[in-house]
């Protein structure tokens, strides 16, 4: 399976042809060259001193390029050929749960209604959306066990650190908001910032041999100073926290919280709820686990679920719907945190969940969860004993191997990853969790088939083939992708952040 290379001329005149086209629209500029043709302008194309200061004006962009319709629509239909997609095949990075968006979430979305309409429209002309609001957080709470939910965060990490602050109002309130968080060594790797920036000092709890929370060394660590412990579940191992309802009675029994850290809830759809095991309050990743769009810093959104003691601590406004069944938004909070986003959440965001929701129903949640964890054990039995697998404890949405047999030949889980590129494969998510040395973190989601799933083993064994047979062909690699390897140090102390014109 191993990818013909291009012989080194083929590759000079290939990166050749490539770099002219890509210089089209900048160094290939010509003066006088349109793309569109605007009607005659009907207004002083310098507006007067009176309605602008002139200083404050640019007459033009320097170099600025000038270039016809078809170089652009040609550079920029090109250059999205280069980026690797969903929509062309499996993102496995472990943790990111890059699953694929069904595009009727699309659809809905863009309906008038929902995509046009303005935050602040009177709640008399908006209850369709209000509706919406209400019934996804109806839906999240049964999916999670908890009693009230907040969909006004716009992100995971967002979500925690509401959570968290959450739980310091509820403290506060009783007299105390206490001085620690507690953070097991396998927890995502936001969690740690989410509760330093709410104001607490956080404390590591180190993971047992079975990969999980070692609940003697966490009864030595909760004391009275301990407001909660942030649990991943399932951690970021992929390993469900056997020993949660013993965590939570430690916790609970100095007056702590247990916050749990949702994003990985795609592996328990339908199985397992949160709150029903003693969860205080749980953030969602509507991307990882409900499928609306992942990437590029955002839009997201990061639901916060809570049980009913915290209820009053909720970021304001929550949306109510009283007995005639009119919907509102209710900003009478006294308790409350206060708002921790603009207008009341990503609202198309919303839309694609409970589309994703709806269209499932709770048959086919559970069926996702399955279907993810079914193909991360597929995964796992597959590479088994070919690569590396530091904690042997039954997996469910993710597994993490290591790079522990190959480096035996000198090849490190970064070069094993960009080999992969040339296989056709995104590479899964590289040292993470740090536990892990070398980990190699991967996800299938449910998205993939068996098809896919077994081009991606093979992919992984022939790799690890060349590893023994061949390392160099590994730690030189990608040598099929448009861009080739690079001097990571320097890219990162000098990185090129922007286009500026050649001087001639």
């Amino acid at each position: 399976m191993t990818p013909p290379l291009m012989s080194d001329e083929k590759i000079r005149k290939a990166r050749t042809h490539v770099n002219q086209n890509e210089a089209l629209i900048f160094e290939r500029s010509m003066p006088g060259k349109r793309g569109v043709a605007l009607p005659q302008c009907d207004v002083p194309e310098v507006p007067p001193e009176s309605v602008f200061d002139q200083k404050a004006l640019r007459a033009a962009i320097d170099d600025f390029p000038e270039v016809s319709e078809v170089d652009v629509v040609r550079h920029f239909t090109r250059l999205s050929t280069w980026n690797y997609a969903i929509d062309l095949g499996m993102y496995p990075l472990g943790s990111c749960t890059m699953k694929y968006n069904p595009k009727i979430n699309e659809v809905v979305a863009r309906y008038e209604g929902f995509a046009q309409s303005h935050p602040y429209l009177p709640e008399v002309l908006c209850q369709g959306n209000l509706k919406i609001q209400h019934m996804l957080g109806e839906c999240l709470k049964e999916i999670t066990g908890m009693d009230a939910l907040s969909l006004q965060p716009a992100a995971g990490a967002q979500g925690e650190l509401t959570g968290i602050l959450i739980i310091r109002a509820y403290l506060q309130s009783r007299g105390n908001p206490r001085k620690k968080i507690l953070i097991p060594d396998s927890a995502h790797g936001t969690n740690p910032s989410s509760a330093a920036i709410a104001g607490y000092q956080v404390e590591n709890i180190k993971s047992g041999e079975q990969g999980c929370v070692d609940v003697s060394a966490l009864r030595d660590a909760v004391t009275e100073d301990v407001a909660a412990l942030m649990l991943t579940n399932p951690n970021t191992l992929g390993v469900y926290e056997r020993d949660l309802l013993a965590i939570v009675d430690i916790l609970h029994s100095k007056g702590g919280l247990v916050y749990m850290d949702g994003a990985n809830m795609n592996a328990l759809l339908g199985v397992a709820r949160p709150g029903d095991n003693g969860v205080d309050v749980m953030h969602l990743n509507l991307h990882k686990t409900f499928s609306t769009p992942h990437g590029g810093g955002g839009p997201g959104a990061g639901p916060v679920a809570v049980k009913s003691h915290l209820e009053p601590f909720l970021p304001h406004p929550t949306v109510e719907m009283d007995a005639s069944g009119t919907y509102s938004y209710n900003f009478k909070r006294p308790l409350s945190v206060g708002r921790v986003r603009s207008f009341y959440g990503n609202f198309g965001m919303l839309v694609r969940a409970l589309a994703y929701i709806l269209t499932n129903g709770p048959g086919g949640l559970k069926q996702t969860s399955e279907d993810a964890v079914l193909n991360a054990n597929y995964i796992r039995s597959q590479l088994k004993g070919i690569y590396d697998l530091p904690f042997d404890q039954p997996s469910l949405h993710e597994v993490v191997f290591s790079d522990h047999l190959q480096n035996k030949y000198g090849v490190t889980t970064m070069e094993i990853a960009k080999r992969l590129m040339d296989y056709g494969f995104h590479p899964p998510t590289v040292y993470f969790p740090l536990i892990v040395h070398g980990a190699l973190m991967i996800e299938p989601t449910e998205s993939e088939s068996l098809e896919e799933l077994d081009l991606f083993v093979e992919a992984m064994k022939a790799i690890a083939e060349e590893s023994a047979t061949n390392p160099d062909l590994v730690k030189k690699a990608p040598h099929n992708t448009r861009v080739h390897k690079l001097d990571e140090v320097a890219a990162a102390r000098n990185p090129v952040l922007r286009w500026k014109p050649k001087k001639t």
